[in-house]
């Protein structure tokens, strides 16, 4: 018994003098997040919303010493280091998150877009900017040289006949056994030749088979254009291919754009292309897609990201920051990237519940700077809708009509009703099998297709073994 009674006390003891030694330096003034979180609260009168399993496990060290009179700057001392953040949700209301890298307050991502402007005053700086960032994007992409082409020829399905335009499914080999796969809508008569229009998918439910995918496609078809609509990698049909999470790869953004490369490559090898007028329009991770490619690709000329761009959000997904391509002249951002296309055509679309919110404060104004240096201000638009959310819904569609019709000389009564306003009920919305390429099951995937992100890897490493 007397043996028992003196363990129980030396416990007691050695917890007491742990206990203590959480308040001195030996401890490093310890404490669990939990705890720090509550007296942030209790202390600053906050609420900050979390849940058990993000502080679980998670401790704090010199705790007390991260406090300073500013709740904002308390935070951040205390949740930096355990790559944590806040966000900031309404006066006072606080919601715990992990620490995003492609996101950043409004006002450190326009200091940086003016540090970027900075280095540029007139056309010849700018040119010479460019002049820079444009190989070190092939680079950072790890396209610098492209891989070869293969020699496959695309493999195409019978054409849908509709309403005033044709719908064929289309998967083109970018690498040996790895396909992008889409469909490219044409108007059902054709004379002498006519623009192309890029439509990459954004991150939205259903990919490019969705209903308003359908309609924006043919619509610019009807108005005489082809559209060509195409799937993420590792999106849509990809998925044959690949897992749904390889999609959140850093190698996600190299074949997309290796899979835009090539797609080029065959829309320009078709007789009906005027190449004068090929352009490219994606939503969301589309619209990061959108203006990357025109950065790189010349070829390109008009762009329209839609919901995309801003100074202070580089992209959510690996497939739009995954590789280091903001890393390129010492630090660039989408923004910047978009200047690229000047003095072509460029539309931003840009709406009030997502980080193209402060589009016309800042990054617009930047980019009619931009454009001024070539004379061309007219040149760029930004269609600002403040009380709309982040979609690709019918303003924003009518938005783009407009200004591909006013670029490439298209006609915008095709898609218009009597009264004057656009009308989608002529368009066609084929459920998702017709739009497949390889079959209802998969069961047309040739036989050389490689399966899994493993099998990606050693066939891109082996087509760019022979980089400089």
């Amino acid at each position: 018994m007397k043996k028992l009674i003196y363990i129980l006390i030396t416990c007691l003891i050695v917890m007491s003098l742990n206990a203590r030694a959480q308040q001195t330096t030996d401890a490093m003034y310890r404490k669990t997040l939990k705890e720090v979180l509550d007296e942030v609260q209790e202390k600053y009168h906050v609420k900050i919303k979390y849940t058990a399993a993000q502080v679980e496990g998670k401790w704090v060290n010199y705790a007390q010493w991260r406090f300073r009179p500013n709740v904002d700057t308390t935070l951040a001392n205390i949740l930096t280091p355990l790559d944590l953040k806040v966000n900031k949700e309404a006066p006072g209301r606080y919601k715990l998150k992990e620490y995003e890298y492609f996101r950043w307050s409004v006002s450190d991502g326009w200091k940086e877009l003016d540090r970027i402007a900075a280095q540029y005053h007139d056309r010849d700086t700018w040119e010479q900017r460019k002049a820079i960032l444009k190989p070190e994007l092939y680079k950072a992409l790890e396209l610098s040289p492209l891989p070869a082409k293969p020699a496959s020829k695309p493999i195409i399905t019978p054409k849908r006949t509709y309403d005033g335009y044709t719908v064929e499914n289309i998967a083109i080999e970018i690498l040996p056994g790895l396909y992008i796969n889409g469909s490219l809508y044409k108007p059902s008569k054709i004379k002498g030749k006519i623009p192309v229009i890029l439509s990459p998918d954004g991150h939205w439910e259903h990919q490019r088979y969705r209903t308003d995918c359908q309609i924006r496609c043919a619509s610019l078809a009807r108005m005489g254009a082809m559209a060509y609509s195409y799937d993420l990698f590792a999106w849509g049909e990809s998925l044959l291919q690949f897992k749904d999470e390889d999609h959140r790869r850093s190698l996600a953004q190299t074949i997309q754009a290796l899979g835009a490369i090539r797609i080029l490559d065959y829309v320009l090898s078709l007789k009906e292309t005027d190449p004068e007028r090929l352009g490219i329009s994606g939503g969301s991770g589309g619209g990061s897609h959108t203006v990357l490619m025109t950065a790189m690709d010349d070829r390109i000329k008009l762009s329209a990201p839609v919901v995309s761009v801003s100074s202070y959000f580089y992209g959510g997904c690996p497939c739009e920051s995954g590789m280091p391509i903001h890393q390129c002249g010492n630090g660039t951002d989408n923004v910047e990237l978009a200047a690229m296309a000047a003095p072509r055509p460029q539309l931003l679309i840009s709406d009030g519940q997502d980080w193209t919110a402060n589009m016309p404060e800042h990054d617009f104004p930047y980019l009619q700077k931009m454009y001024g240096y070539y004379g061309a201000t007219d040149k760029v638009e930004n269609v600002h809708l403040p009380n709309e959310g982040h979609d690709f819904g019918p303003s924003k569609r009518a938005a783009l009509y407009a200004f591909v019709a006013k670029n490439f000389r298209l006609d915008l009564n095709k898609i218009k009703d009597s009264s004057g306003n656009f009308d989608d009920q002529k368009v066609t919305i084929e459920k998702e099998p017709a739009m497949y390429v390889f079959g209802d099951k998969g069961e047309k995937l040739p036989a050389n297709a490689i399966k899994g992100f493993d099998q990606l890897e050693k066939v891109f490493a082996q087509a760019t073994k022979n980089k400089l």
